[in-house]
């Protein structure tokens, strides 16, 4: 049987790009879009509907109920094998903050339905998660001098987002939290975030992948360039430390990961980068 994908997030970016890879493996994939249309002059989304492996489900992940359909929608032959979670907002420059997303707890708020509304059937399904690298104080200690006033200034706003998600992600696991990276704002988790209807429990999700790309560039994908000798970019659990790495290569990884790997990375927090 074909693995089932649930993709939210994947209108564009690390999303998109993966699910086209796992498409082309002879997956199917079910897209939760605000906008379905965003794919009327997509040739290659458009091929995968024709042929019933892509279907395009219009919804918002930040209301609970259009993801509790799109979980319904996407198990309806078969339990969703993979949940593939790459959300991620569409920043505006602000003088005063930086970087901003709108609302400030998108990627927080997204999971936190995401994981609510995930069925409590077994086996569960296999989740990835995109976070960032230099999120935390220990992460973020590990950048590249250069990089650390754009961490701290530009990217601030949507990072301490971001922390929210891997917090979230992290309990439910069950992983051990840093300490001296202190708990993320309650602005971004709000009070009580641990009690809210339907958050799975401390420790019960089992196969959970969380990604820590270095600052991610528009390149090509160099783990496919003609001639390439040698690994063509780094995995690790330990911080690396770098600068760049392409969202293809994200994406590319992420297919050799869940198709061909993923006893090596299950339950693991990795970091990418070149």
């Amino acid at each position: 049987m074909s693995l089932n994908v649930l993709s939210v997030g994947g209108s564009r970016n690390i999303g998109y790009f993966s699910a086209i890879r796992l498409l082309e493996s002879g997956a199917n994939v079910t897209f939760l879009l605000r906008s379905p249309t965003i794919f009327d002059s997509d040739e290659t989304i458009q091929k995968y509907v024709k042929l019933g492996k892509a279907r395009l489900l219009e919804g918002n992940a930040l209301v609970r109920e259009d993801v509790q359909r799109a979980w319904d929608e996407a198990g309806k032959e078969s339990p969703v094998d993979l949940l593939l979670f790459t959300v991620g907002g569409t920043p505006k420059f602000s003088l005063t903050h930086g970087f901003v997303i709108t609302p400030s707890t998108l990627v927080t708020d997204c999971l936190f339905n995401v994981l609510a509304t995930m069925p409590k059937t077994e086996p569960q399904p296999r989740i990835i998660t995109i976070s960032s690298t230099g999120l935390t104080r220990s992460s973020h200690a590990a950048l590249p001098l250069p990089l650390k006033p754009m961490y701290s200034y530009l990217l601030a706003a949507p990072h301490k987002d971001k922390v929210g998600a891997e917090r979230l992600i992290r309990y439910c696991a069950g992983w051990p939290w840093n300490a001296e990276d202190g708990e993320p704002d309650e602005e971004i988790m709000g009070p009580n975030w641990k009690e809210l209807p339907g958050l799975p429990a401390e420790g019960s999700l089992k196969h959970v992948l969380v990604i820590r790309p270095a600052l991610l560039t528009d390149g090509e994908c160099k783990a496919e360039k003609p001639g390439k000798k040698g690994p063509a970019y780094r995995v690790s659990e330990e911080e690396l430390g770098a600068w760049t790495v392409s969202r293809k290569d994200v994406a590319h990884f992420i297919a050799d990961a869940v198709l061909h790997r993923w006893s090596e990375f299950e339950n693991k927090c990795v970091s990418i980068a070149y």
